[in-house]
């Protein structure tokens, strides 16, 4: 763990129209940076960036955060991972927290795996180019495959020498141990005989990232036309890798796929190599496995969009089938590419370039459910019993899709492919709808293994549910809410009458007054994240502690968080115009103390208007002479009150 200085050193160091700057074009505007939003399409600049406050926002999709929340967002990183991109960026070395005993051990176990595969992917790396062997087989074979030397460099690609133990020797005289090289799996022991010899011997080696860069493991192809040998070898299951939680070429393609919005998902590794040298860089595979929930959702972090490419063979047809229920379990939006009968992504680059590539995957981009629908129905023929299967089987797949304005698409689709009235396939549809959910509730009411204790690693961040939607605050209870969050520790001048009547002159934070006033009328907010807000500084007064608007910057509550930060961004500056021709406009904080005295009388006019509103139901339900004089005496009293503020305010209330 990053110890608290540590951290706190990198968030005084980082500047967030920097940070931003490198993958937004920001243009000064006043106080604050301004920009088109990365998180969504816009012509229109909306996004904002306040280096004085170090946050950013959104006015078009909401999306706000302090620079490690942008880090987040963008770059999908987890927390420790943004932290450490900060402090890579300004130079500030990372020191982590004092550890127990087994925390220590755990991390120096992951840190060695970490080393050893790094190790080992240089090593291999290096035989590549400058071992004799390695040039004449390993080299020969990726240029063969029509990969140019950048390309080869990019994905760190290397050969381990097709000798027993030449890469655990070299490995064991530069200090690592039998342990490490066993958990890695890049040495295998024999425990019968006591000998031990190099995992990826003779192959090509193409090694494995995680997100942020590391090496994590390696997949080996032979080159050997050995028949018992298995023509791909992956490195096991590790505490640093779980091929099943691992995208091959993700740390290559996250950008490209964020930017494009869409995440091309091929067979092979030489397929995801040869896409990236095509120009198509959004591109990854699954690492020597099916298809799994975890890999679907590493590629949600930054697309919904998935296209799936295979082969035009019927085998490449039918793993596309197999792979595809899963992503719309998942709610991703699934389209399918099919190459001619023969080839794959690498092939046909190789045979037609790169421009051809792009364009036959530009034109040739189906909708899934069609695609299905019309391959199972080349099958069919006339039969009306296989006919009739297949009209269940594609409306399987379509109660898969949790957006009902998709389902309701796709069966209109199909129900033309078909010939099938489309009230028959939305019966069909309602009944697999509810199989899905009946099999679900089953599944949930199977008693649960007790849950075991998270081992320690990379924090991983979790979808939280949909929160409710709520009505903007009322503009007086928000603006004092806005000078709470923006001018909380400003000192303002008050003249009060001491004991004797005689005027002292007192000096207070803004926050003590707005509290310390509503608190002495029991007043408080109606909106809920107005009340939230203020119960924090009413806290901090009660506690005698100084008050911290930052505090919502990284508060946990979306909601709060997002209004928050919309608050303190202020999206207006004075013209250049006005400053030309001499007309000067006070700032905010120049009449700080006027504002906070309007700011609350307005806020108190707001509340006795609610009251006033109250007393008059209450008076049209009154049941009694005497609760009806009540209520009209408190009607005259809140109105007399309302005419007063009026005054102060220099308005006519009527």
């Amino acid at each position: 763990m990053i110890d608290q200085e540590t951290i706190q050193r990198i968030m005084d160091a980082a500047r967030i129209e920097d940070v931003i700057g490198d993958f937004v074009s920001l243009k000064k505007r006043g106080a604050n940076h301004i920009g088109c939003c990365p998180f969504h399409n816009e012509k229109t600049p909306s996004f904002y960036v306040s280096p004085s406050k170090g946050i950013f926002k959104c006015f078009g999709c909401g999306e706000a955060g302090d620079v490690v929340a942008f880090l987040k967002k963008h770059e999908h990183f987890t927390y420790p991972e943004a932290l450490l991109y900060l402090a890579k960026k300004y130079n500030i070395e990372v020191r982590e927290e004092e550890q127990t005993e087994e925390q220590r051990e755990r991390q120096n176990e992951r840190d060695a795996l970490f080393h050893l595969s790094e190790f080992a992917q240089k090593y291999f790396a290096d035989l590549l180019y400058n071992d004799e062997m390695g040039r004449a087989v390993g080299l020969s074979y990726f240029h063969s495959r029509g990969l140019s030397d950048e390309i080869i460099r990019r994905f760190g690609l290397g050969y381990c020498l097709d000798e027993w133990t030449n890469f655990t020797d070299h490995a064991r005289r530069n200090g690592y141990s039998d342990a490490v090289l066993d958990k890695t799996g890049l040495t295998i022991f024999k425990e019968d005989t006591g000998k031990s010899y190099d995992r990826f011997r003779g192959r090509v080696m193409f090694p494995i990232y995680s997100i942020s860069g590391r090496v994590l493991g390696f997949s080996g192809r032979i080159l050997s036309s050995e028949k018992q040998a298995a023509k791909y070898v992956n490195s096991p299951d590790s505490d640093i890798y779980n091929k099943s939680r691992t995208l091959y070429g993700l740390f290559q393609a996250r950008t490209a796929i964020s930017k494009a919005n869409k995440c091309y998902l091929v067979e092979g590794n030489i397929d995801v190599i040869s896409m990236h040298q095509s120009g198509v860089e959004n591109t990854v595979a699954s690492c020597g496995t099916s298809l799994t929930v975890e890999q679907i959702r590493l590629i949600k972090r930054y697309t919904p969009n998935v296209t799936v490419l295979y082969d035009g063979d019927s085998a490449g047809i039918k793993a596309a089938l197999r792979a595809v229920d899963l992503l719309f379990t998942e709610g991703m939006h699934v389209r399918v590419v099919l190459f001619p009968d023969g080839d794959d992504p690498d092939s046909y680059a190789q045979r037609h370039g790169s421009a051809a590539l792009q364009d036959y995957l530009a034109h040739h981009e189906d909708n899934f459910v069609m695609f299905k629908t019309r391959v199972l129905l080349d099958s069919v023929g006339n039969d009306p019993i296989r006919k009739a299967e297949l009209v269940k089987e594609t409306v399987q797949t379509i109660a898969l899709v949790p957006d009902l304005l998709e389902r309701t698409e796709y069966i209109a689709q199909c129900a033309s492919l078909l010939s099938v009235p489309e009230e028959a396939l939305a019966s069909e549809l309602s009944k697999a709808i509810n199989r899905n959910r009946q099999r679900a509730y089953e599944a949930d009411s199977q008693p649960q293994p007790s849950p075991q204790p998270a081992e320690p690693g990379p924090t991983s961040d979790t979808s939280p549910t949909s929160p409710t939607v709520l009505p903007p605050p009322d503009p007086r209870e928000a603006h004092l809410v806005k000078l709470l969050l923006n001018y909380a520790n400003q000192p303002i001048d008050v003249t009060l009458p001491d004991d004797n009547g005689a005027p002292q002159h007192y000096t207070y934070p803004l926050y003590e007054l707005i509290v310390g006033d509503l608190q002495a009328d029991d007043l408080s907010f109606s909106h809920p994240l107005c009340q939230q807000v203020y119960s924090y500084f009413a806290s901090a007064l009660d506690r005698g502690e100084p008050a911290d608007p930052t505090h919502f910057i990284t508060a946990d509550d979306e909601p709060l968080r997002q209004f928050a930060i919309s608050l303190m961004v202020d999206t207006y500056r004075v013209s250049d115009t006005w400053r030309k021709k001499q007309i000067f406009v006070p700032k905010p904080e120049d009449n700080l103390k006027t504002d906070v005295s309007e700011a609350l009388l307005s806020f108190k006019l707001k509340y006795l208007d609610d009251r006033i509103a109250a007393n008059a139901l209450e008076l049209r339900q009154a049941q009694g002479d005497d609760r009806t004089l009540a209520l009209l005496q408190e009607k005259k009293q809140l109105i007399d009150l309302r005419r007063q503020i009026g005054i102060a305010l220099h308005r006519v209330i009527s």
